[in-house]
């Protein structure tokens, strides 16, 4: 099947998995981290309930489906934090693409897209230590080797906070075979977490990667943080193909110290995606903390 920026056809994504885990669910997820749930039957049920309200939508609106796999934290790093070697690590890696693309058979008319989620090594708020994009290519191959080996159609490096990283995610993913999504996340100001504008980590990817991403996004920051960014408009706006975005308002700081999940304010969330429709090419719509289904069907609503 076509991926987004091939199709004619609009795409939808989920919203807030590890928000919606944590704040709605009750389910404790050590270190925000949703893959540890693959290793058992509850926790499979869980991403179970998780995920099918937002394939029943993507059946009742027609539309095909962006499937993530919950791997947005199953790397090094934080896979030894939580007790998993590399060969434990690559292995649920695998799973996680077989996991998603058996619910996507339980949903015949969605076409659906199986996409490998890589997260930041760190935090996905903060530039504490950051690496070269060659350093960052060797330390996201675990990952994308293992999407590429369980069968997922393409790869989306998320919540990214500087370009080396990005960069060093697209290419461990065209060493796998696959094609990349690179999403950014934007501080209040619609800058990355490193201060380099949006504009400038485009550019700096897509100049010094040999295939450059299929598309970018925006997660994880509410639409108020970067729409005036992109009204100004300019080339590289045109290279952004969707939005995953915060219900909440809150700075990344602010989120940090949040003891309650902030749902923000729904229709207001789907009047700020139409705007954002007006200057962008999107082809694929979503959202990240703070959202869920309901977010997701305000949206996509008929207007």
């Amino acid at each position: 099947m076509a991926l987004p920026h091939e199709s004619t056809v609009p795409f939808i994504t989920d919203g807030g998995l590890e928000t919606t885990l944590v704040f709605l669910d009750g389910i404790d997820l050590p270190d925000f981290a949703a893959f540890p749930l693959l290793d058992d039957e509850e926790g499979r049920a869980a991403l179970r309930r998780y995920y099918a309200p937002y394939l029943e939508l993507a059946d009742q609106r027609g539309t095909s489906f962006v499937l993530d796999t919950p791997t947005w934290r199953a790397n090094p790093d934080w896979g030894a934090r939580l007790g998993y070697d590399a060969a434990r690590l690559a292995a649920v890696n695998r799973d996680a693409v077989q996991f998603v693309a058996g619910l996507a058979q339980e949903f015949p008319r969605v076409d659906t897209v199986i996409n490998g989620v890589i997260g930041p090594r760190g935090d996905g708020y903060v530039v504490r230590a950051a690496m070269s994009a060659d350093a960052a290519a060797d330390y996201h191959a675990l990952q994308a080797a293992a999407f590429g080996a369980g069968g997922a159609a393409m790869i989306s490096a998320v919540t990214m906070t500087y370009a080396d990283e990005a960069i060093g995610v697209a290419q461990a993913a065209t060493a796998a075979g696959l094609p990349a999504v690179v999403s950014f996340t934007v501080e209040t100001d619609g800058r990355l977490p490193s201060e380099q504008h949006l504009a400038d980590a485009i550019a700096a990817v897509d100049d010094a990667t040999g295939t450059p991403p299929a598309y970018y996004m925006i997660n994880c920051a509410h639409p108020t943080h970067f729409l005036s960014v992109l009204e100004r408009g300019g080339e590289w706006v045109t290279r952004i193909k969707a939005v995953r975005a915060n219900a909440s308002r809150l700075s990344h700081a602010e989120l940090d110290e949040a003891t309650e999940l902030d749902r923000g304010d729904i229709s207001e969330f789907a009047d700020l995606y139409a705007q954002l429709a007006s200057v962008l090419d999107l082809r694929v719509v979503g959202g990240c903390c703070g959202t869920d289904h309901q977010h997701i069907a305000a949206i996509t609503a008929p207007r």
